[in-house]
C-alpha cells in the first residue's frame, strides 16, 4: 500500500511501522521499512510498543491501533490507511461464521470505519485487491517483502484457515469479500431500522427505560443492546441478549449484566438490578 499511496498522493502521506517487540527480527524489518520510505521521500516513523499478555494477536492489534492513534494526533495527520486486502476479508467472514457471529460481524472490515476508541477516520482501500496482486507491486518495484512468520503460526486461528484455504481451489476469494461487503449493507440497514424502533417504541420508565416491541427479532435485539448500554454501560453479547428476547417473549423475568427485565402487558421494562444486602 505505501508504494501505492506513494504514487497517488505524493507529499501528502506520512508512515509508520508498528514494533510489537515480538520477535528478534521486528527492529530490522521496522529499519527496513524507513530505508524504504526514505527513498521514496515519505516521513517514516516506528512506534514500539509493549503487548499485554493474553490473547496474543487481539492484544498486539489494540496496542497497534492505540499507538497509531498517538502517532496520527502528535503529527496532525487526517486519517489512517490500512493495508487490508480480498483475502483478509474473506478470512475474517469464514473465521466468524464458525464462531456462529451475526449479521454485523459477519459484514467483516469495512472500508471506512473509525480507529478503535477514536474519531480518527479509518480508511480500507484495499478490499477489493487480492493478497498476490499487491505481492506483484511490491515485486515490481524491486523491493524484497517480508514475511511474518506468524502468518503462517499453526497457534493461531487465522493462519490455521489461511494454510486450510491455501489447499483448496474452489472457494471463490472474491465471492466471499463479496458477500461481506454485502453483509455490511444489511448490517448498514439494520442499524437504520432499529435506530427508528428506538425513536418510537423506547422510553424512560421511573428506575430505567420501557420498550414496546414492534420490530422482527434481529431488530429488536438491537434495540436490547443498546438499552443495555444506555443502562449498564457495558457492550452485551450477543447470545446474552438473544437469551434475555427469548426469556422476555415467554413473560418470563430475566436477567443481563447488571439489569433486570419484566415482561408486562403494555411492553418489557428494564432497570437496574437492586443492590444485594451485605
Amino acid at each position: 500500500m505505501l508504494l501505492l499511496a506513494a504514487r497517488a498522493f505524493p507529499d501528502r502521506i506520512e508512515a509508520a511501522t508498528v514494533d510489537h517487540g515480538l520477535r528478534p527480527e521486528s527492529a530490522a524489518e521496522a529499519a527496513m521499512v524507513a530505508r524504504a520510505c526514505e527513498s521514496l521521500g515519505i516521513a517514516h516513523e516506528t512506534l514500539a510498543v509493549a503487548v499485554e499478555p493474553g490473547n496474543i494477536q487481539a492484544e498486539a492489534r489494540n496496542a497497534r491501533y492505540g499507538a497509531l492513534a498517538a502517532w496520527i494526533e502528535r503529527r496532525g495527520l487526517s486519517a489512517l490507511a490500512t493495508a487490508h486486502h480480498a483475502d483478509d476479508q474473506a478470512e475474517t467472514l469464514l473465521l466468524r461464521l464458525n464462531r456462529g457471529s451475526g449479521v454485523a460481524g459477519l459484514a467483516g472490515v469495512r472500508p471506512l470505519g473509525r480507529v478503535p476508541g477514536t474519531a480518527i477516520p479509518l480508511l480500507r482501500p484495499l478490499l477489493d485487491w487480492r493478497r498476490a496482486e499487491l505481492a506483484g507491486v511490491v515485486a515490481g518495484s524491486g523491493l524484497q517483502a517480508v514475511q511474518d512468520p506468524s502468518n503462517a503460526d499453526p497457534r493461531f486461528d487465522r493462519a490455521r484457515l489461511r494454510l486450510a484455504l491455501a489447499e483448496v481451489d474452489w472457494l471463490d476469494v472474491p465471492a466471499l469479500a463479496s458477500s461481506a461487503a454485502n453483509l455490511a449493507d444489511a448490517d448498514v440497514a439494520l442499524a437504520w431500522a432499529a435506530a427508528r424502533e428506538w425513536e418510537e417504541c423506547v422510553s424512560k420508565a421511573p428506575m430505567g427505560l420501557a420498550y414496546r416491541p414492534r420490530a422482527p427479532r434481529a431488530i429488536a435485539l438491537r434495540v436490547i443492546s443498546q438499552i443495555v448500554r444506555e443502562l449498564d454501560g457495558e457492550e452485551p453479547r450477543g447470545s446474552a441478549v438473544a437469551r434475555l428476547f427469548d426469556s422476555l417473549i415467554a413473560r418470563q423475568p430475566a436477567s443481563i449484566g447488571k439489569l433486570v427485565a419484566r415482561a408486562g402487558s403494555d411492553g418489557w421494562t428494564f432497570m437496574k438490578a437492586p443492590a444485594r444486602r451485605a
